[in-house]
């Protein structure tokens, strides 16, 4: 078998289009693009140039054996259709069938590629199938042990769909379509009603979110304005927009407003403002925004000056753009401090917190909402203030959840002249966790036993406020079915991500940053497997996340791992055989990358498609957007196309959208899927994930009531969260914070949870991933000093091995 040909990137910028109109204007064809096949991506083939008449510089001979292929990535300036013509040569008298697929759905099975008489003889085999706006693939793989034809390039012509949409097909509420005065365009137009509140509401599908040049077509024969408030799904974007008379009623005009759509439809409605009613409306055209450019990023971040307790000077070097750069957004790690305008280069970032370590990036954004690579990371710890004022005693200490092994905590917020950061929890004297919010865990306990609790605050400078009154509690002689008890140290490492056990109960583990992949034994000894050379850091969350074994491993040995490359983020797979990795084979590419934001979550689930979490990449215009893999749960096939029984078949790989950067994925004993997603800067999320919903972002951050969007079953501040890894273990979930450092624990009750309780408590620092052992246990990695791109060369963090508080109330499995 000959190793796969990483594809040479194809040229072409992606230009973003509305996909249909409720009745379309003539659709535009473009002229055909060529497509040479040795270009494209080669599965089990190879490029060569012995027989005449090829186009370019050699044509693919594949390999003769099914499964065979060559998948060329195409890009369409809108959705539409398109005319596909496949150049091939058969020198056999043999039928050499192969299916075509584009963006992973076979539009053409078994597609006959009958014998040209010569391999110099060259033949053309066209058919006509669907694409999206931007980047698509289209793969031809063989469907016999003859592999395909001799393939030597692909002539693309796409029509695209157009932008027009007549009124008389949209909502009207108090109004009638006619067809009275000429000039009209479709069927006719819509004469409101001369009441205040009549209104022509369309449906607007935009292949992208972004800012959309929305005009409407009118005709006012009356010499008084008829003005109009324009609305997007229910937001008022335009109030009292003027539509005055245009001379006469068969005289048309346009009067254009500038709105943010999302992704997918919008609700577009112009309502009467007065008794005049609105004027006579003929059509809405929506132009889609052109720029898909994003800026440069933004060099030299440094500080100007002293470092102060609560803000510091910041400057950067100026990012380019090919349009204009509009704001700059200030992350610490991946949350948003602040939004300075495109001409500011340099700023006092206040609010900060005294005493603490930040890690300042700035990205640059154009007006379409593109998203610059994050810059250069500034380091900082700023210095303590003169404060010297403890915060208030903690009152009301309380036990919220008593069992054999462990007390839950939960006390009243101390207040403070400046502000507190946290809480010391005590047991018998003895600090046992620090936290950022109201809650901790004592475990390891013994039944039966009194223990006395007290609880202190502390501020940014570590004034300590007075202990709260001992808390007596008695342990039950119970045990919480699914409490997690500490067991043993596993493994040392450097940043442990991903982890998937092997059949032998041993596992591999993802380095993020030396991009290994170790297997690692029960017992703790370490073996270092091979490393994926084409991953790369992006100084921040990127590198090697997520890891997946195969569910067929006892026959096929595929490892599958999401990794950052040179251009994007993707999932690849290869082989695992006598201890060593093979060569990666690219499944899903293409899912844009950033500084943080990246998601890298891989999981089969109980189908047996592969899950995987992508990131808004910082761009939270892709959560909304169907034509981007970002913001987005993809559920594919082990081969990386879209899985049957997916919801949206003009993107085929998507499983539900809306995300901002979704981490863990774990499967109940229902077969339903939960998410954790990390926030913006106020709210994290625990999601029951339904197909095809969408779950808010960038319009929601936790629980916003919106119909539209699916709210989260749980949510926590970002402080106290920071959600990563997840883990279901017969009813109980289990869910790793990162910034929070703790394990968070509850039960699922119906479509939801009880109470979540915090364990662990900075413990181990921060948590990244948890997942269930073959052993009966869970196994939990720590990935601390992650943030601006970890210390590959220090083993600092660790893999502790848990075990459950009563293993008759929570059997391994």
């Amino acid at each position: 078998m000959r190793s796969p040909i990483r594809a040479r990137s194809l040229a072409g910028a992606l230009v973003a289009w509305l996909v249909l109109g409720l009745l379309a204007a003539l659709p535009a064809a473009a002229a055909p693009t060529r497509y040479e096949a040795e270009g494209a991506t080669v599965f089990q083939g190879a490029v060569e140039a012995n027989h005449a008449g090829f186009s370019g510089t050699g044509f693919v001979n594949t390999d003769n054996v099914a499964g065979s292929y060559v998948e060329f990535a195409v890009d369409a300036a809108g959705a539409g259709s398109a005319a596909i013509a496949i150049r091939y040569a058969n020198g056999t008298t043999v039928n050499r069938p192969a299916d075509v697929a584009v963006n992973g759905v076979v539009v053409s099975a078994g597609r006959a590629f009958d014998g040209t008489g010569a391999w110099a003889t060259w033949a053309t085999s066209t058919l006509t199938a669907p694409v999206k706006a931007g980047a698509n693939t289209v793969r031809i793989t063989s469907t016999t042990a003859g592999g395909t034809p001799n393939l030597d390039f692909l002539d693309v012509e796409v029509t695209v769909a157009g932008d027009d949409y007549q009124a008389e097909n949209a909502t009207i509420s108090q109004g009638v379509v006619d067809d009275k005065h000429a000039g009209f365009t479709g069927t006719g137009f819509v004469d409101y009603a001369n009441v205040t509140g009549s209104y022509v509401e369309f449906t607007v599908n935009a292949a992208t979110a972004g800012n959309y040049g929305l005009a409407f077509r009118f005709a006012n024969g009356s010499t008084a304005d008829r003005p109009m408030d324009v609305s997007v799904n229910g937001v008022k974007v335009s109030a009292g927009l003027s539509f005055p008379g245009t001379g006469a009623w068969t005289t048309w005009v346009e009067r254009s407003v500038t709105a943010g759509l999302v992704a997918g439809a919008n609700k577009v409605r112009a309502t009467a403002t007065t008794a005049g009613g609105g004027p006579n409306l003929d059509r809405l055209s929506a132009a889609a925004p052109a720029d898909a450019e994003p800026p440069t990023a933004p060099a030299n971040l440094r500080l100007v000056g002293e470092v102060k307790p609560t803000s510091v000077d910041l400057a950067w070097d100026a990012s380019t753009d090919n349009v204009g750069v509009s704001q700059y957004k200030i992350y610490n790690g991946g949350n948003v401090l602040m939004t300075v305008g495109g001409n500011v280069t340099a700023t006092t970032l206040s609010g900060l917190t005294p005493n603490t370590r930040y890690v300042l990036s700035v990205l640059a954004y154009d007006a379409a909402g593109n998203a610059s690579q994050g810059g250069d990371n500034v380091d900082v710890t700023t210095p303590p203030s003169d404060d010297t004022r403890p915060p208030s005693t903690p009152a009301g200490l309380r036990a919220t959840g008593v069992a054999a092994a462990t007390v839950t905590l939960a006390w009243n917020a101390s207040a403070d002249d400046i502000g507190v950061t946290g809480y010391n929890v005590y047991r018998d004297g003895t600090k046992f966790a620090t936290v950022p919010d109201l809650t901790a865990t004592a475990d390891g306990l013994a039944p039966n036993t009194t223990y006395a609790f007290t609880v202190e605050a502390f501020d940014a400078n570590g004034n300590l406020s007075p202990r709260s009154a001992p808390l007596a509690v008695k342990t039950s002689g119970t045990a919480g079915g699914g409490d997690p008890v500490y067991d043993r140290d596993v493994a040392k490492l450097d940043l442990p991500w991903g982890v998937a056990f092997l059949p032998d109960g041993s596992a591999l583990v993802a380095e993020r940053d030396r991009f290994e992949i170790v297997r690692v034994t029960q017992s703790g000894q370490k073996t270092v497997a091979g490393k994926i050379t084409e991953a790369v850091t992006t100084s921040g969350e990127g590198g090697l996340l997520g890891l997946a074994i195969s569910p067929s491993f006892a026959t096929d040995h595929y490892v599958y791992a999401f990794h950052t490359a040179a251009s994007d983020n993707r999932v690849v797979r290869f082989t695992y055989e006598n201890g060593r990795i093979g060569a990666r084979e690219p499944l899903v590419t293409g899912i844009a990358k950033n500084k943080f934001h990246n998601g890298g979550r891989i999981k089969f689930g109980p189908d047996g498609f592969l899950y995987v979490t992508t990131g808004d990449a910082q761009d939270g215009n892709r959560a909304q957007n169907l034509n981007s893999l970002n913001g987005k749960i993809l559920r594919v096939t082990p081969t990386g196309a879209g899985a049957p029984g997916n919801p949206f078949p003009a993107a085929p790989r998507v499983y539900s959208l809306g995300h901002r950067n979704p981490q863990g994925l774990a499967w109940d004993s229902q077969g339903r899927l939960w998410e954790s997603e990390f926030g913006d800067a106020t709210l994290d999320e625990l999601n029951l994930i339904q197909p095809g919903k969408n779950y808010g972002w960038p319009n929601c951050e936790g629980r916003c009531g919106n119909s539209a969007y699916v709210d989260p079953v749980q949510q926590w501040d970002v402080a106290a969260a920071s959600p990563s890894g997840l883990e279901i273990v017969n009813g109980w979930i289990y869910m790793a914070a990162v910034r929070g450092q703790r394990l968070w624990v509850m039960k699922i009750t119906g479509s939801t949870t009880d109470t979540p309780r915090a364990f662990f408590n900075s413990r181990w620092g921060r948590l990244r991933t948890v997942v269930k052992t073959p052993d009966g246990g869970l196994w939990l990695t720590s990935t601390n000093n992650d943030k601006n791109g970890g210390t590959p060369s220090v083993l600092d963090n660790t893999v502790v091995r848990l075990k459950f508080a009563a293993a008759s109330a929570v059997p391994a499995g």
